[in-house]
Formats: C-alpha cells, sequence, structure tokens
C-alpha cells in the first residue's frame, strides 16, 4: 500500500483531455472517444479512462485503496492510466486489463471488454488503442519488461512462494512481461544465479524475498566480468515477500506483494547508490543500511559531510522539487546510461578512500564515542513501514545518512525518539546527530561481559546476556564484529523506482 504521508495527486480524471483551463478541439475530443457496443463510450481523460456504460451497475466503494480504486457513478467508470496493464484489439473487440482493489492491501487484474459496432471505425479504434497505451506507459516506462523472478521459498515464513503465485504472478502476465522464475535454495544463491546472468537477456531481476536477496543480486552483478555494465544495464527490484521489505517500501512505495507488482510493471529506470563495504579482506556492496550495537569510536569522512540539519532538509526538497518537474515532462532514462553501455569501460570505480586495510587518509577526522548508543546509517528512507528513520535520504545523491545517538541520554528522552520516528522527526532532536557521509571506518569494541543482575537475568531469558561481543548488521544480515570501512559508491546500482529521484516519502512540512 502507499504510504500514509506520501502526497496525492489534487486531480480529476473527469477533466478535459487537452488540460484544465484550455477548450479542446473537436478533433481532439473525437480522437479521445471511441464509441462501442451498449451504446457505451470510452474516453481518454487527463489520467484515466473514462467508460461510460448505462449498464454499469457498479456501488461506490468506502474509500481508496491505495490510489488504485476507480472513482465511477452508477454508469461511469474512470480507470487511472497508471492502473491500465494492457489493451488490445483483435478484430473489432476491445479488451483493456488493470489493477483494481481486492481487499485492504492489494489489487487484482480486472479487465472491460467491448466490441466496437461501426465497422467503419476501425482504423480509428487502432488508433485509439495505441494512444491508450502510451497513456499507461508513457516514453520513460518500457513497455513487456523481460524479467528474472527469484523465489526464496522460505522467505515471508515459508510463504513467498504463494505470495507470488497468487497475488504478483497475474499482474506481471496481464502486462505481458516475459517473465522467468526460478527459486533459490541455499544462502547465496541468487549470488550465484546473478554472477551468470546474461544482462542481454533480462532487463529486470525482481527478488520475491525480503531485503536478503536483492542484496545478493547486487553482489552478484558486481561479480560479473563486466560488473559495472551489468550493474548499469539490469535493473534490480523487489516482490515484497520476507519479513524485511525495506526496498519495497522505499521504491514501490508498498510492502503489497500485487501492488508492488503494478509497481514494477509501471516502474522508471533509476540510478541508485551502492555503499561499498570493507572488512578483513572481504569486499562487498550494502544498498539499505549498516547498523552497528556496542561501539568505541567511528572515524568519519569529511569530504562533503554536512551537519547542518536545516541545510539537509533543503538540500533533500529541492531534490524533490526537481523529480516532480521531471515527472511532469516524462524525462526518459538517463542518457548517460547509452553512452556507458556503449563505452568499452567495464570495471568497477576505484575506491576513492581506499580499503579497511589502507591507512586513513587526512579526508577522515576521528572521534572517540566510548558512550555512542546507536550508530545507524541508511541509504534508504524506510527501514520498515513505520520507520522512516533516514527522511533525508535520496538514491543518487552520492550520500549516505547517518544518525548516532550518546547512550548515556535520560529514558524518557529514548522513548520520545522511538515515537518521533514513525513521523519521521527523528532528526529534529538535540541529542540526534544526522549527517551527509561520504565514507566512514568504524572500529568496534568487544562486549565487556558482566556478571550482575541484569546480565544473569537476560542469560536466562536468552536475551542480549549470551553475546560475547557486540552485534553488527549490513542489510539486516549479520556480519563479523569487527572493524569495517564503507564508502558511497555513486550511481553504480540500477533500480527500478515510481518516482525516480526521490523515494516514497514525503518529508513532514515545518510547522
Amino acid at each position: 500500500m502507499e504510504n500514509s504521508n506520501t502526497a496525492t495527486r489534487d486531480t480529476n480524471p473527469f477533466d478535459d483531455p487537452a488540460g484544465l483551463g484550455s477548450e479542446a478541439s473537436p478533433a481532439l475530443d473525437a480522437a479521445a472517444v471511441l464509441t462501442v457496443d451498449r451504446n457505451a463510450t470510452l474516453t481518454l481523460g487527463t489520467d484515466a479512462l473514462i467508460v461510460l456504460d448505462e449498464g454499469l451497475k457498479h456501488k461506490r466503494g468506502p474509500g481508496n485503496c491505495c490510489g488504485l480504486l476507480p472513482q465511477f457513478t452508477k454508469t461511469t467508470r474512470a480507470i487511472p492510466f497508471y492502473n491500465i496493464l494492457w489493451v488490445e484489439l483483435n478484430d473489432f473487440d476491445v479488451t483493456v486489463r488493470y489493477a483494481q482493489p481486492s481487499g485492504k492491501q492489494g489489487c487484482k487484474v480486472g479487465y472491460i471488454n467491448y466490441t466496437v459496432t461501426d465497422k467503419s471505425m476501425h482504423a480509428h479504434a487502432k488508433r485509439w488503442v495505441e494512444a491508450l497505451m502510451d497513456r499507461a506507459y508513457p516514453s520513460n516506462i518500457q513497455r513487456r519488461k523481460r524479467i528474472k523472478v527469484l523465489v526464496n521459498p522460505y522467505g515471508g515464513q515459508g510463504q513467498a512462494l504463494k505470495f507470488w503465485t497468487r497475488e504478483a504472478e497475474p499482474i506481471l502476465a496481464a502486462a505481458r512481461c516475459e517473465v522467468d522464475v526460478e527459486k533459490t535454495g541455499y544462502r547465496g544463491h541468487a549470488t550465484d544465479i546473478a554472477e551468470k546472468l546474461d544482462p542481454e537477456g533480462v532487463d529486470v531481476v525482481a527478488c520475491a524475498s525480503g531485503d536478503g536477496l536483492p542484496h545478493e543480486v547486487f553482489n552478484g552483478l558486481a561479480k560479473q566480468k563486466n560488473a559495472r555494465r551489468a550493474l548499469r544495464k539490469v535493473a534490480v527490484t523487489q516482490l515484497p515477500c520476507g519479513s524485511g521489505n525495506g526496498m519495497s517500501l522505499n521504491l514501490n512505495g508498498t510492502n503489497s506483494p500485487s501492488l508492488a507488482a503494478v509497481a514494477i510493471v509501471k516502474g522508471i529506470r533509476s540510478p541508485m547508490d551502492l555503499v561499498a563495504i570493507t572488512q578483513g579482506e572481504k569486499k562487498y556492496y550494502s544498498f539499505l543500511s549498516q547498523a552497528v550495537g556496542i561501539v568505541a569510536e567511528s572515524d568519519l569522512g569529511t569530504e562533503s559531510l554536512r551537519s547542518d540539519k536545516q541545510g539537509i532538509r533543503q538540500s533533500y526538497r529541492k531534490a524533490a522539487e526537481e523529480q516532480q518537474n521531471m515527472a511532469a515532462e516524462h524525462i526518459p532514462p538517463r542518457p548517460e546510461d547509452e553512452a556507458l553501455l556503449e563505452s568499452g569501460e567495464t570495471d568497477i570505480p576505484p575506491l576513492q578512500y581506499g580499503t579497511i586495510n589502507d591507512k586513513l587518509t587526512s579526508d577522515f577526522e576521528t572521534q572517540d564515542n566510548s558512550t555512542l548508543g546507536n550508530f545507524y546509517v541508511g541509504k534508504m528512507c524506510w527501514m520498515s513501514p513505520d520507520a522512516p528513520f533516514f527522511p533525508t535520504s535520496l538514491p543518487a545523491d552520492g550520500l549516505m545518512d547517518m544518525i548516532s545517538i550518546d547512550g548515556t541520554i535520560p529514558r524518557t528522552t529514548s522513548i520520545s525518539m522511538l515515537t518521533s520516528v514513525e513521523q519521521g522527526k527523528l532528526m529534529d532532536f538535540g541529542d540526534v546527530d544526522y549527517r551527509k557521509l561520504r565514507a566512514y571506518r568504524i572500529s568496534p569494541r568487544q562486549h565487556q561481559s558482566s556478571n550482575g543482575l541484569r546480565s544473569k537475568l537476560l542469560k536466562f531469558l536468552g536475551g542480549a546476556g549470551q553475546q560475547t561481543e557486540g552485534l553488527i548488521s549490513i542489510d539486516g544480515e549479520k556480519v563479523p564484529f569487527a572493524p569495517f570501512q564503507a564508502e558511497v559508491v555513486p550511481g553504480l546500482a540500477t533500480v527500478l523506482s515510481k518516482r525516480g529521484a526521490v523515494y516514497e516519502y514525503d518529508m513532514p512540512v515545518e510547522q
């Protein structure tokens, strides 16, 4: 479903197709209308297909379901162009397949079928169908995507395969996508699949899983001989079928598999930064977040580092405004895509700040944080359906968002902070250090065991008292508790998104 704070467009699907405040010419009106059987008409409105049919007996719904619920009277239905999956003309029969609401947080495939009774109107009907398809798929949206679907059968408490089959697959089929499905069988299987994937034979890898499979796919593509080309050519996306669905929340605006399938069908190819992680001799990429439990010190890259919260908000709003202007003009995919694909450039750019094994450069500022309670870095906004931890995060700004909080703050303040996350206001607290980073290095301190009453109680309950070391999590997965370095690699990956330059989040208006 769409996030509750996502702004809705204040438009009327029954507005004149020529635009508000202007009179449409008779020629344009005639081209937008198709007269069919049952004395019905199909009209291309401003942002919806208007079906006028005296035979319609639908009842009004109680509300809108994630922007998918058509508006209609008893004889009129408005199907938003975004909902329309495919339109075809077979002889004189017109069939429109579209996404219609199903339940509180989902959709299913619906269709309408009419016959053009005036045989002299066949050429007009053909042009009308082409015009409707152009409205449903603007120039920046690819039709009939070739999609490699990876299903983690163990995801979502073993329900991922059912979610895919019942909710997502019918949507992709109705949109005439070319789909190849493969189930993963072991940890790292998606990495192996992505490493061997032919980038020329697929447009999208859709992970019917939690956030683990997208992480593996990005790293598999990064292992290809022509890694940069593979990451640029193949868009990675998520059909939310796991316990953690952060990628879909940010890019599709939903954790519903069926609504996410529609978002993928209508998705815009968009660049996204990845974060290179080096730990020991290993190097891999993160797309979502890095979290550290018990920390001794953190070394933060200071180039382009900003801690001015007001300035960070202003930069975010500027990016959002630019995105709205581009969306209104249906800006096609980034032109540098073709230039890169045509060039012989194959290697991923070298890391600007080196690895964890290199000596720190003068660009780094070292801070001793012996009382640090929370250290959280994100490359996306939403970490869970009700937790926009990083409200100013952007997909491709070349920066990651960091939150650090001292561990000695009062408990009442901690509770207030937790309740503020849902409203996207955590960064408003003076005790929260919120920054934009290009790179950082963090060196954790080993967990100090305790024989106190609290520790004994936690051990008895099976809690944190049993830990012999702290926790480090990368994209939601536990990694060794050891020093690591992180650096943003700008625009390295490609994803599908609804809005391109921003995530599915609108920052609260300042009071």
